[in-house]
């Protein structure tokens, strides 16, 4: 697994989580779905992502072009 497709299955992953926390917790975990999208949305502009450096520390591979 590449490091984009590593990003976008984490990303993926915390929105589905967030969708459960809502229907079963409060709605307002709703702000934590905003954030992921707001975070992806500023990484397509900006190239900067948090869990992108995080999963390279980790020793994902590149190989994408999204994430250098």
């Amino acid at each position: 697994m590449n490091l984009d497709r590593a990003v976008m299955a984490f990303a993926g992953v915390m929105i589905l989580v967030s969708v459960l926390l809502v229907h079963f917790v409060s709605p307002w975990w709703l702000l934590f779905t905003a954030f992921i999208g707001l975070n992806m949305l500023q990484a397509s502009f900006t190239g900067f992502c948090p869990a992108a450096m995080i999963f390279k520390k980790l020793g994902v591979r590149g190989g994408g072009c999204a994430f250098q």
